[in-house]
């Protein structure tokens, strides 16, 4: 068999090692691998009789190549939030202009099935989130094997207790606001972390949780500024250094506001996020005449090497999915499931983005965690 993955949407720790598990098991097994580089588009970008374009579209993955990647973090072969069903005129590539929509986005579905046609591929493995996903389903209902592997930050592809990159992205987060105290205690201020979260506020819940951070403010419910100002000053009064935390998902909302967005829409729909933290911090200053600290953590949560688990998660992942494709299983997802590994059908992506339940595990009144018993929950409470 001669088997494709690919990486898309944002990069997290524990791709790599990833990548590595499955070049090692299906070659192991005789078989061979083609990494497709820049997600979807490598695909989309693909000129199959240009032997120019192949080369700088994919690249033939061996043990010998892949020896070291797991010890970084990132994807050696690279990403991008191409959607092949939705291409903007502005980016359809030149040699496809002609059948392209030049008002409107373009359907290069077709296309990108002679791809892999002419590449070869049997059989393929995406690795990514609720975006990249939704076209492996696509690929799924036109008949191509699909093996998917589910990873992102914010923990919320349905079907799955847990996606690479999540327990990194904690990890990350509770060191920075473990070492955020130091500035805001010495300067008795009110800190207000923003962590990446656009639908699911999990990130957000699970840092605040494990820090000990006195409030959290999460995508999914919207919240009140002079309530959240309130509280924020009882907690500073109440605590011997004189200061007080909240975290803040960067998708969350004021009561009666809009989400903070910026840019263009990508070939998904979203549009970038990212300025609550800073607009929260400004209107807590004008309530309380505080001085304020208002950190954007952004890119640094998802950059860097994996922590144990996701390194765990990632090879194990990558094992199962090269043996369910190796045994010619398609359309479906690698996933953990009450603590233990299984495969679910890939269909489960499109019911959207996995929401943090509000009613068992947040305190919308009181903005912070409500973890009062946890017998018979999923390892990360989700």
């Amino acid at each position: 068999m001669r088997i494709g993955i690919l990486t898309g949407g944002g990069d997290v720790p524990g791709l790599n090692p990833c990548i590595k598990a499955v070049v090692n098991r299906v070659v192991d097994d005789g078989h061979e691998v083609v990494g497709i580089r820049r997600g979807w588009g490598g695909l989309l970008d693909c000129r199959p009789e240009d032997a120019t374009s192949v080369g700088a579209c994919t690249i033939e993955l061996d043990p010998g190549r892949v020896r070291t990647i797991d010890r970084t973090g990132g994807t050696v072969l690279h990403t991008s939030r191409t959607n092949p069903g939705r291409v903007k005129p502005a980016d359809v590539p030149d040699f496809l202009a002609d059948r392209g929509d030049p008002d409107g986005t373009s359907d290069f579905t077709p296309h990108v099935l002679d791809v892999l046609t002419a590449l070869r591929i049997d059989a393929l493995i995406p690795i990514g989130g609720d975006d990249t996903l939704s076209y492996a389903l696509r690929m799924h209902t036109e008949g191509v094997p699909v093996v998917a592997i589910p990873k992102t930050m914010d923990n919320d592809v349905h079907g799955t207790d847990y996606c690479i990159g999540f327990s990194t992205a904690v990890t990350r987060s509770v060191g920075f606001i473990h070492n955020l105290r130091t500035s805001a205690g010495s300067h008795e201020r009110l800190a207000v972390v923003e962590l990446f979260g656009r639908y699911s506020g999990e990130t957000s819940l699970i840092s605040a949780y494990l820090a000990g951070v006195d409030r959290a403010i999460i995508s999914e419910v919207p919240f009140s500024i002079d309530r959240l100002a309130e509280k924020l000053m009882h907690d500073k009064r109440s605590n011997p250094s004189g200061y007080a935390m909240v975290t803040i998902s960067e998708g969350a909302t004021l009561e009666g506001g809009e989400l903070q967005l910026r840019g263009e829409a990508d070939a998904y729909g979203h549009r970038k996020l990212g300025g609550i933290g800073g607009l929260t911090g400004e209107l807590l200053k004008e309530r309380t005449g505080e001085g304020i600290i208002a950190q954007q953590v952004g890119y640094l949560m998802r950059s860097g090497s994996p922590d144990s688990l996701d390194l765990m998660v990632a090879t194990n992942y990558a094992v199962m999915a090269a043996d369910l494709a190796v045994e010619g299983s398609r359309g479906r997802m690698v996933a953990l499931r009450n603590g233990t590994y299984t495969n679910v059908p890939i269909s489960v992506t499109g019911e959207g983005a996995r929401r943090v339940d509000v009613d068992a595990l947040y305190d919308a009144d009181a903005y912070r965690p409500k973890v009062r018993h946890v017998g018979g929950k999923p390892m990360f409470l989700y």
